[in-house]
């Protein structure tokens, strides 16, 4: 693992060294030193935020995953997502053609229960297993839309928006970009052609994750505030599909700030997601998300945290977990909790405690395997527990050494 933040750095150098970029011109860029850049590129510093990955991807015009060699290697047997994500993209190409389907679709009520079934491989973290779904599942809903007329054919393009939802998530969590960028694409038209007043907000949230990955915060936080319009009047209604939508705009919103340096915006986002959770918790029994927006107080308390990492602020990110029930994190989804223990894994190692840091990263692992296994931050918060542990036993046997005079 410790050669991977060698070739990291190393990929980094022949990215800068492409474009006739000095170290120092990059220090200035990022707002470090050549130092800093040359320890980085030599494999001495981790690139263990996630914004400063991607801020120096878009300084080097270069996708992150060029720099961490994502997809990572795998076995054969674990690569085998990368045949669904290819039929996916067939079926996403192909969008506005007559779809290739034997037989009658399904009516879109069935079609949406097909759909709890990705929701619940989603909260699993099960990214492989939702990729092997959505193919047929593309396919059919595209040739329900073909020949259904009225409320229903909306509804075929709704499913199919919310079917590129699943696969954005997929990509991003397994690292295929091109797929990524395709399903978002699909998901706004889809959306503009479901009559769902909420979905194009959902496309827009979908989105603003995609800009993180060329560093463009400013962006990103306009598509929010323009998201936000879009559903506010929903919102203010206590419509709770709008407020799920809502407050899921802020938290998005929220890491963009942090991630763009605004602190104070950041930590506002947050008490309005946190209002729009308070207002979920009023409203009565919860509804089906039929967006599969993973929106609640528990979502709300682990994406302060995560914000509060993003501004360096691993204390305050202990803190807020401290006052944060155990209850909360046990009650969202896998796939949430598998993020949750990353992150405190990481705060524990910014704050000097490796033993807890990786005690909490044995934890999303159990929890979320395949998820944690395949995330950038969960690997570099591994290779730098093993560095400073081999440092460690290597100043240990140097002293032990000295005192044994092994050297005379």
């Amino acid at each position: 693992m410790l050669e991977e933040a060698e070739e990291i750095g190393d990929r980094v150098r022949r990215a800068r060294l492409r474009l006739g970029m000095t170290q120092a011109d990059l220090a200035t860029a990022l707002g470090k030193t050549q130092g800093w850049v040359s320890k980085m590129e030599r494999g001495l510093i981790e690139l263990d935020r996630v914004g400063l990955l991607n801020l120096i991807a878009s300084e080097l015009h270069v996708h992150p995953n060029d720099l961490i060699g994502r997809p990572y290697n795998s076995s054969p047997a674990e690569n085998q997502w990368q045949v669904s994500a290819a039929a996916i993209m067939r079926e996403l190409r192909r969008y506005d053609l007559a779809p290739v389907f034997d037989g009658t679709p399904r009516p879109a009520r069935q079609l949406w229960q097909e759909t709890t079934r990705l929701h619940r491989l989603r909260d699993a973290a099960a990214n492989t297993a939702i990729m092997e779904v959505l193919p047929d599942l593309f396919r059919e809903t595209r040739a329900l839309a073909e020949v259904a007329t009225g409320h229903e054919r909306e509804e075929a393009y709704a499913i199919y928006a919310v079917c590129c939802k699943f696969a954005h998530t997929s990509a991003h969590a397994l690292g295929h970009p091109e797929l990524v960028a395709m399903a978002c694409e699909r998901a706004a038209w889809s959306a503009r052609l479901s009559g769902d007043p909420v979905i194009p907000a959902v496309a827009d949230w979908m989105r603003m994750w995609d800009m993180w990955a060329t560093a463009d915060w400013d962006d990103a936080m306009a598509l929010a505030d323009r998201a936000l319009r879009s559903v506010q009047q929903e919102y203010d209604r206590g419509e709770p599909l709008a407020v799920r939508a809502w407050g899921s705009l802020q938290l998005r919103a929220a890491v963009s700030a942090a991630r763009g340096g605004r602190k104070a915006e950041a930590k506002d986002r947050i008490k309005h997601a946190r209002a729009a959770a308070k207002r979920m918790e009023t409203a009565g029994p919860p509804v089906y998300d039929r967006h599969s927006l993973t929106f609640s107080p528990g979502n709300v308390q682990i994406h302060a945290i995560s914000v509060a990492l993003e501004m360096h602020e691993q204390r305050e990110a202990l803190s807020i977990n401290r006052r944060t029930s155990k209850e909360v994190i046990e009650s969202l989804p896998n796939s949430r909790q598998g993020h949750h223990h990353m992150d405190l894994a990481r705060a524990w190692l910014w704050d000097g405690n490796r033993d807890k840091a990786l005690k909490e990263l044995e934890k999303a692992e159990r929890i979320a395997p395949q998820l944690v296994r395949n995330h950038p931050i969960a690997r570099s918060t591994l290779r730098s527990i093993v560095y400073a542990e081999r440092a460690s036993t290597r100043e240990k046997l140097r002293r032990m050494s000295d005192r044994f005079h092994l050297d005379g």
